[in-house]
């Protein structure tokens, strides 16, 4: 804690040890009220603005120190004062006071808290960031919170302090007027029936307000659309990707009448041209660098002819055969009506097939999105590959340069080295995958180069040109130029949402910074009854997340009206499936340092596991990070061989709760990589390890043995 934390907060525990030194709680309480009733309302007869300035100032005090006597307080104001007067009074003396306690444990705790509990906060602050007024003001609502608790508590947030201000002030003001009243009443007051309901309503009200708020936001936004009197569907989705299917898989799994509407391919990116396709093309490229290290398994000459025209049928060969499971057919027999067409978005409720007109009650985009190619100047000189178009090869480019160091990038430009390319990869970056931990793309990095992969880390991109026939891409670093020639250009930065070209702009529907739809927590748009989920919504861009997020899309899109859920993204991992394999689940090390959150590490090295070692593949790590002198885990690393499967035993650990060490409990079957896991949560546990009861447990044996 900085020096002036320390002093602010001396000065607060100064100030509420010499209140209670001095007796002054004895002072707030209601019985001397009264018995000093009459004499302070003398003094406002003979100095009415320094008795109330006097009031004034000891009310801010008590509230801006959270001592307790704030109610008794204000029954004074209404028992010296009168109601208009008490009113202002307390009403501004009050939130004065309230605004400083807020400000003080701001100042004092929140860059703590927040740094220890950030992860935790995460959904809470998000939360206050996008509705913070209207939680505020419902909490001054109800009467049966203390207030000091609340001024402190939202002092931890990241509301803004005018915003808690005037929030404040509104939301105290219709208590502050039932107490102030009820001080005019002094000598006769009473706790009735009368009162209690009052208090009682005056709690409802928040619920009330937010139907209501709900309601006006609702008629604000249909303004000028008009409802159909019946629908002939519960929900049309549009788009037939991981999402899109999800959805309508859902709706129809629980008897609703569902429309699923796609203008290409069943199955979409994922099936098509993403996941499926590209780990088939790593399967074979695996096998070849297999072949051509086959001397390290005790092979003494093995050799493969690529036939890359073969390689990539064989890839629409897999494709095939997954097909069905995304089929029209397939979707046709669950309930589910699939429409080829481009949908359109005509009105909140209808959606237009050609020269259909759907209508529904709720909709779900899932138009999932598209790779980017950046206005690289001479780009247009030539052919660009990106991860949708590089499957229609049918020749092995002699040089291929890959632009972007991200998962596609990498797992691309490891594939076509393995299959004979020879490879560049440029990044703009420092480093290749960059969102991981700096050893994480170190190791890959290091593989790339073992394998011939010249990487260009910290090179942009600048200009394509044509010179005698040569293919040439210049790139910037470190304030010169460097040449690279090639045959083939891939370009893999990055993916952009789909969001032009179905209603969206005709709607009014918002996009974020992102170019993403954008949603709340329950991935409504700005039509509350239209739902967007996948890659078109972000944040994330897996398949794995699209089948997450179309669960709490069609739900809440059916269900809406009686229950809805937030879309819940606590834990969310990923792999890229490079050689060395890297997977993820929750926080890394550089993002835990970004944020602020306290943190450990663990790490194990797979080259000391046993069945790594028999496999020939001793080589990768487990890192996890846990909370501080805690097992609970915060996220977890996996770099090495199937990092990807490796995972999930930290996933389900993160998703329900449980500890490193009840992973090191569970039995794991020997040997296996698995192993690796448990072997991680050893190394915490010997780090955790109480020394004292250690070392009396060797004094104990040690007279055991005489």
């Amino acid at each position: 804690m900085s020096a002036k934390k320390l002093f602010v907060l001396v000065l607060i525990l100064a100030g509420i040890g010499a209140f209670f030194a001095l007796g002054g709680h004895r002072y707030v309480t209601v019985e001397n009220l009264k018995a000093q009733q009459e004499a302070v309302q003398g003094l406002y007869r003979d100095y009415p603005l320094r008795t109330a300035a006097a009031y004034f100032a000891a009310y801010v005090a008590i509230t801006g120190l959270s001592l307790p006597g704030a109610a008794v307080m204000t029954l004074l104001g209404g028992a010296v004062f009168g109601l208009l007067w008490g009113t202002l009074l307390v009403s501004f003396a009050s939130t004065i006071g309230a605004t400083l306690a807020f400000l003080a444990s701001r100042f004092v705790l929140q860059d703590w808290v927040q740094g220890r509990f950030g992860e935790r906060l995460r959904v809470v602050n998000e939360g206050v960031a996008k509705e913070g007024p209207f939680y505020l003001f419902a909490l001054r609502l109800v009467p049966v919170i203390p207030f000091f608790v609340i001024n402190l508590a939202m002092g931890l947030t990241p509301i803004r302090a005018w915003t808690f201000y005037w929030v404040s002030q509104l939301g105290m003001l219709a208590g502050t007027v039932v107490y102030v009243y009820a001080g005019t009443r002094l000598g006769e007051f009473r706790i009735t029936a009368g009162l209690l309901v009052a208090f009682t309503l005056l709690g409802l009200f928040p619920l009330v307000a937010k139907k209501v708020l709900d309601a006006l936001r609702s008629r604000k936004v249909y303004a000028g659309w008009t409802r159909p009197r019946r629908f002939d569907r519960n929900l049309v989705v549009i788009g037939a990707g991981s999402a899109g299917l999800v959805s309508a898989y859902i709706a129809a799994a629980v008897k609703a009448k569902v429309t699923l509407v796609e203008k290409h391919r069943m199955g979409g990116d994922c099936l098509n041209t993403g996941c499926v396709p590209s780990k088939a093309l790593i399967r074979t490229a695996r096998l070849l660098s297999q072949i051509r290290n086959s001397a390290r398994y005790g092979i003494a000459r093995a050799t493969a002819e690529v036939d890359f025209a073969q390689v990539m049928e064989r890839v629409r060969e897999v494709i095939r055969r997954i097909e069905p499971h995304d089929s029209v057919e397939r979707y046709t027999a669950l309930g589910v009506e699939c429409i080829r067409g481009e949908a359109k978005i005509v009105s909140p409720w209808e959606v237009q097939v050609g020269d259909r007109t759907l209508t529904t009650r709720a909709i779900v985009i899932a138009a999932g999105a598209r790779p980017f190619v950046p206005p690289i100047p001479g780009l247009e000189k030539v052919e660009v590959l990106t991860s949708d178009t590089i499957w229609d090869l049918r020749e092995l480019p002699r040089r291929l340069v890959v632009l972007g160091g991200g998962p596609i990038g990498c797992e691309l430009a490891q594939a076509f080295a393995r299959l004979g390319a020879a490879v560049t990869q440029v990044e703009m970056l420092p480093r290749l995958l960059v969102r991981e931990d700096p050893e994480v793309s170190e190791a890959v990095q290091r593989r790339f180069a073992a394998e011939g992969i010249q990487v260009l880390a910290g090179h942009r991109a600048k200009q394509v040109e044509i010179i005698d026939g040569r293919r040439i891409l210049l790139c910037e670093h470190a304030g010169g130029t460097l040449q690279v020639e090639f045959d083939a250009l891939l370009c893999a930065v990055g993916r952009v949402p789909n969001t032009a070209g179905y209603g969206l702009e005709e709607l009014g529907i918002p996009l974020t910074k992102a170019r993403t739809v954008e949603t709340n927590e329950y991935l409504q748009t700005r039509f509350p009854n239209i739902y967007a989920c996948g890659d078109v919504a972000g944040p994330y861009q897996f398949t794995h997340t699209a089948s997450h997020q179309a669960w709490y899309a069609a739900v809440n899109g059916l269900f809406g009206g009686l229950r809805r859920f937030r879309a819940d993204y606590s834990v969310i991992p990923w792999a890229t499936f490079t050689d060395p394999e890297v997977a993820r689940v929750g926080l890394n090390e550089t993002e835990a340092k970004e944020r602020g959150i306290a943190y450990e590490v663990t790490t194990y090295g797979i080259d000391d596991l046993d069945r790594a070692i028999a496999d020939g593949e001793a080589h990768g790590m487990v890192k996890v990070l846990t909370v501080p002198g805690k097992d609970r885990i915060l996220g977890a690393t996996i770099v090495g061989e199937h990092a990807g499967e490796l995972i999930v035993e930290f996933i389900g650990a993160m998703k329900h709760g449980i500890g490193l060490n009840r992973i090191l409990g569970t039995i794991h079957i020997y040997p296996t990589f698995a192993e690796a896991n448990k072997y991680a949560a050893g190394n915490w546990k010997k780090a955790h390890a109480p020394q004292g009861a250690l070392r009396a447990l060797e004094r104990f044996h040690a007279w055991r043995r005489g």
